[in-house]
């Protein structure tokens, strides 16, 4: 499956994210043992040069990392067209081992790649460059996720054969045992849905009165609040919201809905829930940042401008998710 353009495609983007942020990682060692902000020695002044353009690679690399995402999801869907049994992504990443693993670094990577460029941006917003070590620090670290992430694409691509026979989403998310049951087990649906709006109105609450007044309490459990959001969001989708799209009871499917005969609508859902879990999450964690380093002013725009978009974002997200819901509960359909 090699010569398929959207795996070579996927290969380039990460062999480029791989090797950008290699020759970064160079120059954070360099920075971590040598970097002195009181020193104007050549060494010093030939640092500050390389970190200016190591910082630039990285973002593009990480930010390339980010709509990796989007282009592994449809390289998936794409992947079932050849695979045997397979109608969607669900059947393309069940077809070996690797595939679901892949998304999962994939979805989780993105939320860490995402916080280094805010890092990067809170850093160069202050001409002391206060979080150049803490950055670099963090950049090292990613590095064994970005090597894993693109050794467990390179597996589930090499391990992709066409005569392999899948299962469809019919068959992984279906009815078990004549329940609602699917692959994420028996999940009562009228609960999820309490949950689910519960836990929407309560961020929206907490979005409406960090607005007027950050309070570093309140945006620790704000973030906490999202990342249960996020993970209740998926159930959610896949449970129940997915099968008022397809207009079909028992079809529950979290990668149908990214197919052109539903309109794209699951771009649409992702595209606003995961940025603004992102936004709502980072918000928290830059009140962790230590001492706050004279950042005090930038973080707090910062929290400003993450909250307030998360918070129109989760409005945008609900409102698309809840639209064939309310359409079809409206017209009268039955379950």
């Amino acid at each position: 499956m090699f010569l398929n353009p959207w795996s070579v495609a996927l290969c380039l983007l990460s062999l480029a994210a791989l090797f950008l942020v290699g020759i970064a990682g160079r120059t954070a060692l360099s920075v971590l043992r040598y970097w002195d902000p009181a020193s104007d020695g050549p060494r010093q002044i030939r640092l500050e040069n390389e970190t200016w353009l190591s910082s630039t690679l990285v973002q593009y690399a990480l930010g390339f990392q980010i709509l990796s995402l989007v282009l592994f999801t449809s390289a998936a869907d794409n992947f079932s067209q050849v695979i045997s049994g397979a109608m969607c992504a669900t059947g393309a990443l069940t077809a070996n081992p690797f595939g679901l693993p892949a998304l999962y670094l994939k979805l989780v990577g993105a939320f860490f790649y995402g916080f280094w460029i805010v890092l990067h941006y809170l850093d160069i917003s202050s001409e002391r460059y206060p979080l150049l070590k803490t950055k670099y620090i963090f950049l090292v670290c990613l590095l064994p996720l970005l090597i894993v992430d693109a050794i467990t694409q390179t597996l589930y691509i090499a391990n992709l054969k066409p005569d392999i026979i899948t299962s469809c989403c019919a068959v992984v998310f279906g009815e078990g045992g004549g329940s609602d049951g699917n692959l994420l087990g028996i999940v009562p649906q009228d609960k999820v849905l309490i949950a689910f709006y519960c836990l929407a109105a309560l961020l929206a609450t907490c979005g409406h009165f960090l607005f007027r007044k950050l309070m570093m309490p309140l945006l620790l459990v704000n973030g906490v609040l999202w990342l249960c959001f996020i993970g209740l969001s998926f159930v959610a989708i896949t449970t129940v919201f997915s099968s008022y799209v397809y207009a079909m009871p028992y079809h529950h499917c979290p990668f149908c809905i990214l197919k052109p005969e539903y309109g794209y609508i699951g771009f649409l859902m992702y595209g606003t829930m995961l940025p603004a879990g992102f936004f709502g999450i980072a918000s928290a964690l830059v009140c962790l940042i230590p001492g706050r380093l004279g950042l005090d002013n930038v973080i707090g725009r910062f929290q400003k401008s993450a909250v307030l978009l998360s918070s129109i974002m989760l409005m945008l997200f609900v409102t698309i998710v809840s639209y064939h819901y309310v359409i079809y509960r409206f017209l009268g359909g039955e379950r």
